[in-house]
C-alpha cells in the first residue's frame, strides 16, 4: 500500500532517509534499511516538512500492513493521512503493539484473531477489543511497557521478542537473536533475565499457533 523505502524519490527528501521505521520498543527512527512491512496509528507527521509530530500515536488501531497490495502506491508522508510506519518484519510489528489489518491482510487478521482467541481463552473478539486490549499491554505511561516472563526463552513460541538492557532479541527455537535495523543476527552473549517486549494477549495467540512473517535473517 505505500513503498517500503524509508526515503521519498524525486523530493528534497530522498537524499536522507525519513523517520518512519519502528523498532521493537515502538520508537520511531530513521534508517536507510528497507521494511518488509508497513502500518499506521494514524496521523503523527507533518506533510510539509515530512517529519514526525510531538505524539507518536494519534489512535488506538495500530496495524501492520502490506507494502504492496493491489497496485496502489502512496507517497510516504506526502499528505495529511495516515502516516506510513515500516517494520522490519511482523515480529517486531508485534513486539510494538501492532496487530495485522483487517483490510488488506484479511486472511492473516482472521487468523491472528482465531490464535488470539484459542490463546486467550475469549470468543468472538472484534479488532476494536483487540486495540483497547494491546493498548494497556503496549504503553507505560506514553512510553513501551516491559512485561516479566513467566517461562524461559527455550519455552517461548517462535516470533515473540524480549528486551535485556538496550538490545531487543527475536526468539526463535528457544535462542535469542538479536534484532537490528538490518535484520537478526546470534546473540554474542547470554541473555538473562530478560523483559517480554510482545505484548501478553499476542504473546499467547503466538503459543497457540499464529505463525508470523519473519525476516530472511531469522531463518538463515
Amino acid at each position: 500500500m505505500a513503498n517500503s523505502s524509508p526515503s521519498t524519490r524525486n523530493s528534497p527528501f530522498a537524499t536522507r532517509p525519513l523517520q518512519n521505521r519502528v523498532t521493537p520498543l515502538g520508537d520511531i527512527i530513521a534508517t536507510p534499511h528497507r521494511g518488509t512491512f508497513t502500518g499506521n496509528r494514524g496521523i503523527i507527521h507533518d506533510p510539509e516538512t515530512k517529519t514526525l509530530l510531538n505524539k507518536r500515536w494519534s489512535s488506538p488501531a495500530w496495524i501492520t500492513c502490506l507494502c504492496e497490495f493491489r497496485g496502489w502506491r502512496r507517497p510516504v508522508m506526502a499528505r495529511r493521512s495516515w502516516t506510513e510506519l515500516f517494520f522490519l518484519d511482523e515480529a517486531t510489528a508485534f513486539a510494538a503493539g501492532h496487530r495485522p489489518c483487517f483490510f488488506c491482510r484479511r486472511e492473516d487478521a482472521n487468523r491472528f484473531r482465531a490464535a488470539w482467541e484459542k490463546g486467550n481463552g475469549v470468543s468472538k473478539v472484534s479488532a476494536k477489543a483487540m486495540d483497547a486490549q494491546l493498548h494497556l499491554e503496549r504503553l507505560d505511561g506514553g512510553r513501551k511497557r516491559l512485561h516479566p516472563l513467566s517461562v524461559s526463552l527455550a519455552e517461548m513460541p517462535d516470533g515473540a521478542m524480549v528486551q535485556q538492557g538496550e538490545e531487543s532479541f527475536l526468539v526463535m527455537k528457544g535462542r535469542p537473536l538479536l534484532w537490528s535495523p538490518a535484520g537478526y543476527a546470534r546473540a554474542g552473549h547470554e541473555v538473562e533475565s530478560p523483559m517480554l517486549l510482545t505484548p501478553p494477549s499476542t504473546l499467547r495467540a503466538l503459543s497457540a499457533g499464529y505463525q508470523p512473517a519473519l525476516h530472511p535473517t531469522a531463518l538463515d
